[in-house]
């Protein structure tokens, strides 16, 4: 009888906390200690070679092993001494600075919609979500996610990306792969 109690109490114990879990999972975990940061991405994905030319301030590049056209980044870039995110302006401002700079870039022949901006803070650390649509001279359409948050005179952005018809199902899993970047 006090066997059956513990073994009903233990299965609706686990019961419970799978419940309170969130809803994405299969995700592998990444830090850089040299560096001071670390996020989480998704099971399967592989890391990719970084190579001169046009790769300048890129630090780390992981992407799909099956759907090669999905992929994550950080680059790392300085910030003046002293600044902080706030400085750089709000996230509405520091997303369309990013977007007016890609716009503008006439070698890259796209056009960027900005979505949305957000702060966040943790650990007293403020972050900047961006989220943004991309149209490809071939057609093609990507959703990205970016966190932004200055530290140690510099200036991480992680930045995930996929298609857009992939977006609806990838969106939850991207959503807490960007929203797991953290700096120390």
């Amino acid at each position: 009888m006090f066997k059956s109690f513990i073994a009903t109490t233990l299965a609706l114990f686990c019961l419970i906390l799978s419940a309170c879990s969130p809803g994405v999972s299969g995700l592998e975990s990444y830090i850089n200690p040299n560096l001071g940061y670390q996020f989480l991405y998704p099971n399967g994905w592989i890391p990719v070679a970084i190579k001169g030319g046009g790769t300048e301030g890129v630090d780390v590049i992981y992407r799909d092993l099956i759907n090669r056209d999905e992929n994550l980044s950080v680059i790392i870039s300085d910030v003046p001494a002293g600044k902080t995110l706030a400085d750089l302006g709000s996230p509405t401002e520091v997303g369309y600075r990013f977007l007016k700079n890609v716009n503008s870039d006439p070698s890259r022949q796209q056009e960027t919609e900005f979505i949305t901006a957000k702060s966040r803070d943790i650990n007293g650390k403020n972050y900047y979500l961006l989220e943004y649509e991309v149209d490809l001279p071939n057609g093609e359409k990507r959703h990205n996610l970016a966190s932004v948050v200055v530290n140690r005179n510099k200036l991480f952005t992680f930045n995930i990306s996929t298609n857009q018809e992939r977006w609806e199902k990838m969106a939850d899993t991207f959503t807490a792969v960007t929203s797991s970047f953290r700096v120390d």
